[in-house]
Order: C-alpha cells, then structure tokens, then sequence
C-alpha cells in the first residue's frame, strides 16, 4: 500500500439513522460533497465517521480502523466541524492549539483575533474561526457540516479557496456537507446525494 492510499478515508457498510450499507471511499486530497433533504442522514453520517454517533459497518482512516483507536484521539485525526459550533474558553485565542496568523489573514481577520472574546462573535465569524480552530489541530481528515451555511457570497467563495489550498497542500480526505449546487460545482471532485438509504453519485456540471 502506497503512502498516499494509506490516508483515504474508506467507510464500509456503515449504517446510522436512515442510512444503511453506505459504502464510500474518499481519497488523499479529494473533496467529496453530500446533499440531500432536511433529516436524510448527512450530518448524522458526518457525525458516525467522528465517532460522535453508535453505527454500524466500519470506517478507516488508511490502515487505522476506528474501532482501534481511543474516540478522542481518533476525533483529533478525523475531525469534524459542525454547522453550530461549540465554544468553552472566553477567548478564541484559548481555542487555538498553534498560532495560524497566515489564516487569520487569508479570511479577513486582524491579527489581534485571538484576544476577542467568543460572545462578540457573529454567526459568520464563529462559523470562519471554528474552520482555524479545527486546522490549528493538524487533522488527517476532515467532515464539514456546511461550513460556508452563515457567510454572504464573497466571503463563502473566500473560505472556500482557502480551503481548498488547505486540503491539497495536505491531502486530506473531505466529506463536505453542502446544498448550493454552485459550491458544489466549484469545490467537489465527486457528489453524492442521499437517496433512501443510501448514496447516489450525481454528475458534475460545470
């Protein structure tokens, strides 16, 4: 097995709420998008691959199955960041596991951030700063729950470039939950749409 296969993200029959049998297998670098109708399963899935969530089936980050290794260390390398984001120091600053000045600056934020206060903070601010509060962490894999859901268009398409350098410098595996099939178009490299139980790939339309 190569370096770059070991990092893919592979989910094996996993089942979680209305899902079942899903089988997906997301490689070093790619973005793979989910859509799909309110209450169909993408965050829960999102939320079963972090091992926020019992399921069945199995997920593997290369050749490290889940279920080998502690939820909180698991949860370090294949992170998540959910639509509503949680908060427990005062300061965003506290939340940081490294300094990240250059992705303060590539989204729009001066580099005293980290002394705000978090109940200053909008929705669209959170929704930026969780995003560097979750790369200061170095994960292998990440799951976006919308991450661009509370943010107006030229900052959405900000964040999204940002990202996408990220993850190709990287090669992290991303499942992105989106429902714009604009950003779809731009940011994925497959899309799938929850269909019953299960996935279906949809054709990208550029």
């Amino acid at each position: 097995m190569s370096a770059k296969s070991k990092r893919a993200l592979r989910l094996q029959q996993v089942a979680v709420g209305p899902l079942d049998n899903v089988d997906l297998e997301v490689a070093p670098g790619e973005i793979v998008c989910l859509s799909g109708p309110s209450g169909s399963g993408k965050s829960r899935l999102l939320r079963a691959v972090a091992d926020l969530e019992p399921h069945g089936g199995t997920v593997q980050l290369g050749d490290r199955e889940q279920d080998s290794v502690a939820g909180h260390h698991w949860r370090q390398s294949v992170m998540m960041v959910p639509a509503e984001t949680a908060w427990w120091f005062d300061s965003f600053g506290e939340h940081l596991s490294k300094p990240m000045p250059d992705a303060l600056g590539a989204l729009g934020f001066p580099e005293d951030t980290g002394n705000w206060a978090v109940s200053r903070l909008s929705s669209g601010e959170k929704q930026r700063l969780a995003l560097i509060r979750a790369l200061s962490r170095e994960p292998q894999a990440l799951l976006l729950d919308e991450p661009t859901a509370n943010l107006d268009d030229d900052t959405s398409l900000k964040v999204e470039r940002w990202l996408q350098a990220y993850i190709r410098q990287h090669q992290c595996p991303v499942l992105w939950v989106a429902h714009r099939e604009d950003q779809i178009r731009r940011v994925a490299s497959r899309h799938f749409r929850i269909d019953g139980a299960g996935l279906r790939e949809q054709e990208l339309r550029q």
